[in-house]
């Protein structure tokens, strides 16, 4: 019987799924449903079998056929166990999902964070690339996955590695260490996310000139504003360009720390901004902000034609990248079998 790996990419909005066979083809499409993770994990439970049902329905498989099944999360997670609520129901947290799931579908269960998987898959769909891939996740927070070469996915002793947002960016902000959306002062993600976005475009509402700015006019809350400053990057507007180009030049900086710690040689960017107007724009702004930082070892080779020696580009695998991590760390689970 051949063997097909489901990927189940959890979000707080959407629960996107995916089918692969053995070698990491796709069965079908990438299957997405709306998703209820704060209605509990039970309710959630059976959004999945519903999912994997439609899965080998599009494939024109029996539900017996899918071998095991990888499943991400948008929260910390341990050895299959939820360490923090994040956008999760309350009994997620301490609870065994893994063990949980796998007991109820009677397959074996990879689990891991969303950024984890995503960063598998971005290392998947690149076939012809054997190093090391550290991925980037810019949105309502930041986050992050490590690949290292030949494929093997780094989570660290306990599975919480790659809180990329964690690094120390000792910038000030009106005479203060800006506070991220967890309360912690001086770190990356305090600069890069939705959640800085917001106090950022706040701070430049209040210069003289961007009195007459459309969104310093409006009455709407800075949470409404800020969902708007993309549309505005898009036409180019200076406000805009001027909070994003901040952003990229922190985000720059700090993917050159981690490249002096980690050595990755490909840093992907993952996250909405891979699929905007300006993104090459954004892109060339963080390249600046990584040669301002990082030592010269790791932008480019001393030896003649001076190869760089870290490339920094877009995210590839868009909203499917973590539903096929996950899947494709599912084939792992189960013993090669010729088909």
């Amino acid at each position: 019987m051949k063997h097909y790996f489901a990927g189940l990419d959890i979000g707080g909005t959407t629960i996107k799924c995916m089918l692969v066979d053995a070698q990491g083809e796709l069965a079908g499409d990438l299957i997405e449903v709306r998703s209820y993770v704060k209605e509990g994990y039970l309710r959630t439970f059976d959004q999945l079998r519903e999912a994997m049902s439609a899965l080998a329905k599009q494939a024109e498989i029996t539900f017996d056929e899918i071998a095991a099944v990888g499943l991400d999360v948008p929260a910390p997670c341990s050895d299959g166990v939820v360490w923090g609520k994040a956008n999760l129901g309350d009994d997620w947290v301490g609870t065994k999902i893994r063990d949980e799931f796998s007991k109820l579908i009677g397959k074996p269960v990879f689990m891991t964070n969303d950024c984890n998987a995503a960063a598998f898959g971005e290392w998947m769909y690149r076939p012809e690339h054997h190093g090391g891939l550290l991925y980037v996740a810019p949105g309502t927070g930041l986050g992050g996955g490590l690949v290292m070469p030949g494929g093997l996915l780094y989570e660290g002793n306990t599975g919480l590695a790659l809180e990329v947002g964690d690094l120390s960016v000792p910038r000030f902000e009106k005479g203060e260490l800006p506070v991220d959306g967890r309360g912690r002062r001086g770190c990356m993600e305090g600069w890069v996310s939705l959640v800085a976005l917001r106090r950022q475009l706040a701070n430049a509402l209040e210069q003289a000139q961007y009195s007459d700015h459309p969104l310093a006019k409006s009455d709407a809350p800075i949470e409404e504003k800020a969902f708007q400053v993309r549309d505005y990057a898009e036409e180019g507007d200076p406000l805009a360009k001027e909070i994003f180009a901040l952003q990229a030049n922190v985000l720059g900086q700090g993917l050159g720390d981690l490249a002096s710690i980690l050595d990755p040689g490909l840093i992907t960017i993952g996250g909405g901004l891979a699929e905007t107007g300006f993104r090459d724009w954004f892109l060339e702004e963080v390249r600046k902000g990584f040669a301002e930082r990082a030592m010269l070892p790791y932008q480019r080779s001393p030896l003649a034609p001076h190869d760089p020696t870290t490339v920094i580009e877009w995210a590839i695998g868009g909203d499917a990248a973590a539903a096929y991590g996950s899947a494709r760390k599912a084939v792992e689970l189960v013993p090669y079998q010729s088909e």
